[in-house]
C-alpha cells in the first residue's frame, strides 16, 4: 500500500484476542458433564472461528442436523458465558500495534460474528473498548460475515469509506466479507484458521505472520 488506510478493522477471536482457552474449556465442560474425558486443547483450537457450532462439533460430534444439537449448543453458550473472561487474553503484540495506529491517527475497530452478549463483556474486560472506534457484533446488523454488512456498518460508524479500510481476520469468511465490502483484506496467520483450504488460497490481499507485520503494509511515521 502506498498510503495509510483510513481505518483498520479487526476480527476479534483469533485476531485481536486468544479466546480459545475459554472456548475449549467450555467444550470440555460439556464432555465432563456427560462422563467423557476432556479432549486436548489442540483439538478445539482450529475450530474456534466456527463458534458454538464448531466447539459442540468437536466436543460431542454433533452438528446442526442432529436432534440433540440445539440443547447442547445452548448449554455450551451458558457454560462459555460463565467463564468467557477467565483465560482469554489479547495477543502479545496487539497492544503496541494498536498504539502505533493511534499515534499515526488511524482509527481501528472490531467486527466480529460473536453476539454482543459475549463480545461486549469480553472487549470491555480486556480494555479494548477504550479506544476502539467501532464494535460491530454478529447481531448488530441483519447479516453476519461473510456478508459485507457488518464491515460496511463499522466503516459508517467511523465515518470513512469502506474502500479505504483494511480488514484483518483469521477465517475465510473474513476475507469473503472484506472483499465483498471492497476492503483490503489481510489474513492473520497467528489465528485459528480452521481446517479447510490453505490460507494462501483464500484470495486475501496479504497474509501476515505476526501482528506487527501489519504496520509494514504502508509507510508509518
Amino acid at each position: 500500500m502506498r498510503a495509510a488506510p483510513a481505518a483498520v478493522l479487526f476480527d476479534l477471536d483469533g485476531t485481536l484476542i486468544d479466546s480459545a482457552p475459554d472456548l475449549a474449556g467450555a467444550g470440555n465442560e460439556l464432555r465432563v458433564a456427560r462422563g467423557l474425558s476432556p479432549l486436548p486443547y489442540e483439538s478445539f483450537r482450529p475450530m474456534v472461528g466456527s463458534g458454538a457450532r464448531g466447539m459442540v462439533g468437536i466436543a460431542l460430534q454433533l452438528g446442526p442436523a442432529d436432534t440433540d444439537f440445539p440443547a447442547a449448543r445452548d448449554e455450551f453458550l451458558r457454560r462459555y458465558e460463565a467463564r468467557m473472561t477467565r483465560e482469554t487474553r489479547v495477543f502479545g503484540e496487539i497492544p503496541s500495534v494498536l498504539q502505533d495506529l493511534e499515534r499515526n491517527g488511524i482509527p481501528w475497530g472490531i467486527v466480529t460474528n460473536k453476539a454482543a452478549r459475549f463480545a461486549e463483556p469480553v472487549v470491555r474486560s480486556l480494555g479494548l473498548h477504550r479506544n476502539a472506534a467501532a464494535l460491530v457484533c454478529g447481531d448488530t446488523t441483519p447479516h453476519a460475515k461473510p456478508h459485507p454488512a457488518p464491515l460496511l456498518e463499522a466503516a459508517r460508524r467511523i465515518g470513512v469509506d469502506a474502500a479505504d479500510c483494511i480488514y484483518v481476520g483469521d477465517d475465510l469468511r473474513d476475507v469473503q466479507a472484506g472483499r465483498a465490502a471492497a476492503m483490503c483484506t489481510v489474513v492473520a496467520a497467528w489465528g485459528y484458521l480452521g481446517l479447510g483450504d490453505a490460507i494462501d488460497d483464500w484470495g486475501a490481499d496479504r497474509v501476515i505472520q505476526a501482528p506487527r507485520d501489519l504496520l509494514n503494509l504502508w509507510p508509518m511515521a
